[in-house]
Parts: C-alpha cells; sequence; structure tokens
C-alpha cells in the first residue's frame, strides 16, 4: 500500500512520514520544491524500517495535473498540506485558497485514481471555534466556525470551508472512500527543520529570540506533533467512518510556558512578565500577525476541547504539554535555529 502524504515538508507531514516510515510503510511524500534543502533533507534522513520506502515527489496543490500525478497509484492520502498564516493582506490568495482550491483538488485526484480507499483530512480546531464563545466554554466537533470571515478570521474560514467541501463530498460519493478528519490545536514537539519553526512553535521563537519584552494573557492549547502524527496514521484503520476526531492534550498560560521554558533553559533568559489585558489590547493594535477583534476574543479567556473521542475511538494517550512545549526548544538550540 502506498500512501500519499501532501505536505510532507511541514511540521505535521514530515512527522507522519516519520512515524509511517517507521512501521514499514511505501510513502510517497509531495514537496513543492524539491531542491531545497529545508523541505528535503530531513525527510531524506528519517529510518526507514523493513519493507518501508519514500519516494519525494513535487506538486503544487494549485496546479490540479501535478495533484493528479501525485495521488495516482496510491491507495491512502493524507492531506495535510495548508498554509498557517493567521492574518494577511491578500488573505484569499495567501490563506483561504491553498486550502480550499487545493483540497478540491485533491478531492479532485481522488475521483480520477480509482485507487484511493482512504482519505485522512488535517483540519483544525480553527474549523469548529466560532467567533463567539464563552469564557471556560468545552467544544466538541458538533461545532463549526460558521461566521468566519475573510476580513476577520480568513484562517478558520479556509479550515471550515475545506473541511466542509471533503465532508460534502464524502456524503456525495455514499462513503465508499473511508475518510476522517483529525482537528488538532497548537502543535508542538520536535521540529525536523528550520521551515517548521514558521508554524505553531513561531510564538515559542518569539519568546527565544526576545523579539517581545512580556508575555499576553493567553490561554494556549497545547497538542504534541508525535500525537497528532500518531493520530492521523490510526485513523487509516481506526475509528469511525467519517469521523471528526479533535486532538488535544491540555492548556497553558503563555506565562506558564516561558516559566517552564527558563526553567529548564535559564541562560536563554525568555520573558516572563506578563502585561494586564488592556495594554496587550494596545499591543495587539501593532502586531503584524493579530487583530484587535481577535485579541478582544481570545485574551484572558479559558477554552477547552473534548478530545475524549480520539482516546476511545483511537487510542490515543496525550503528551503532556509542559512536555511538548520542552521537547520543542532542544533541536532549536542544536541546529543554531535560535
Amino acid at each position: 500500500m502506498t500512501v500519499l502524504i501532501t505536505g510532507a515538508s511541514g511540521f505535521i507531514g514530515s512527522h507522519i512520514v516519520a512515524n509511517l516510515l517507521s512501521k514499514g510503510a511505501q510513502v510517497r511524500a509531495t514537496v513543492t520544491d524539491s531542491s531545497d534543502p529545508e523541505r528535503v533533507d530531513h525527510l531524506l534522513a528519517l529510518p526507514v524500517s523493513d519493507g518501508g520506502s519514500l519516494d519525494i515527489v513535487e506538486m503544487d496543490l494549485l496546479d490540479a495535473e501535478s495533484v493528479r500525478e501525485a495521488v495516482a497509484g496510491c491507495e491512502s492520502v493524507i492531506h495535510t498540506a495548508a498554509v498557517v498564516v493567521l492574518k494577511s493582506k491578500r488573505a484569499q490568495e495567501k490563506i483561504v485558497d491553498p486550502s480550499v482550491v487545493g483540497t478540491r483538488n485533491v478531492l479532485d485526484a481522488i475521483d480520477s485514481s480509482g485507487t484511493v480507499r482512504c482519505l485522512i483530512h488535517t483540519s483544525s480546531t480553527a474549523a469548529i471555534r466560532p467567533s463567539s464563545w464563552e469564557d471556560g466554554q468545552t467544544l466538541t466537533t458538533d461545532t463549526w466556525a460558521e461566521d468566519a470571515t475573510i476580513e476577520e478570521n480568513p484562517y478558520g474560514l479556509a479550515k471550515y470551508t475545506a473541511e466542509r467541501l471533503v465532508r460534502d463530498w464524502h456524503s456525495a460519493r455514499n462513503n465508499s472512500v473511508r475518510m476522517v478528519t483529525i482537528n488538532p490545536c497548537v502543535v508542538l514537539g520536535p521540529p525536523l527543520s528550520r521551515r517548521h519553526l514558521n508554524g505553531s512553535p513561531s510564538f515559542l521563537m518569539m519568546l527565544l529570540r526576545r523579539e517581545i519584552p512580556f508575555v499576553i494573557p493567553m490561554h494556549i492549547s497545547i497538542v504534541d506533533v508525535r500525537d497528532v502524527a500518531e493520530a492521523h496514521v490510526r485513523a487509516m484503520t481506526q475509528g469511525e467512518n467519517a469521523g471528526r476526531y479533535l486532538v488535544v492534550s491540555g492548556q497553558m498560560w503563555w506565562k506558564d510556558i516561558s516559566k517552564a521554558i527558563r526553567a529548564q533553559n535559564p541562560s536563554l533568559r525568555v520573558p516572563t512578565r506578563q502585561i494586564p489585558y488592556f495594554l496587550s489590547l494596545i499591543v495587539s493594535i501593532f502586531h503584524p500577525r493579530v487583530s484587535l477583534s481577535w485579541a478582544r476574543m481570545h485574551l484572558g479567556k479559558r477554552l477547552f476541547w473534548d478530545a475524549s473521542p480520539a482516546q476511545r475511538d483511537l487510542g490515543m494517550k496525550w503528551k503532556k504539554p509542559r512536555d511538548s512545549v520542552l521537547d520543542t526548544i532542544p533541536p532549536i538550540l542544536e541546529n543554531g535555529w535560535k
């Protein structure tokens, strides 16, 4: 069985490739540029168990023909490729289209292949979280980010629309192809390439590089990238067809994350002082990655997620959030990525 991993050079994709190769799977990994060492070298360095193989191919999600060529002959597809950007002046082009148009091209390629029997789609908690929620609320997979807009929440709109697209396609096919979506929160754990620091670990890099002299009152839901990879692989054969699985291990306040890093790495001198809520709102106005409306909705509030279905159906046992935070740091320091 050949398993196609789209976005294989990304943070989640790379760990899925590593997971499958360790189990002796035949993996076809897609990258946008096979000549870029930061996209390819860490994949080539992964150990391959008996019976396994790794084939790296170039694919552009927005080029339907290249997607068809990548999918052809595969029996399973794990579609992780997307853009992890929260804000852009060209949100449609830079955030929404890669997720929505790219996913449509993947679905069309599966239809034309005649060989694919399983699709695992990487969605997000952003596809679940509505714009309005109560402090201390627990969300389940019954919820959708139906009020996401291109102006206020383009990333949520991209993930919501792409997942809806997958589910509508699956229903139209009368469930003839196994389909499961995995919905992770902020993903931390060991980066395998410098490129991985541009995704979820980017907020840790702000601390390590002392780009800010303080932390804001942000409650962060965390899951380990190795658990995310394992959930994807298990979902190929376990869990419900058309299942929707939240993968979240727990939450930490940003100041506690900083303190944990500082305690283990005193020489890094990461900031641990938290500024008040109202001052945080002022800071958000000038921050390139967030908006004032986002800050008003998220800062100082706690949001929880019901990940028990993944524990029950997929047999998942989560790494502790603090361990995931601390395991992110050594590869950064050892490789001089700081």
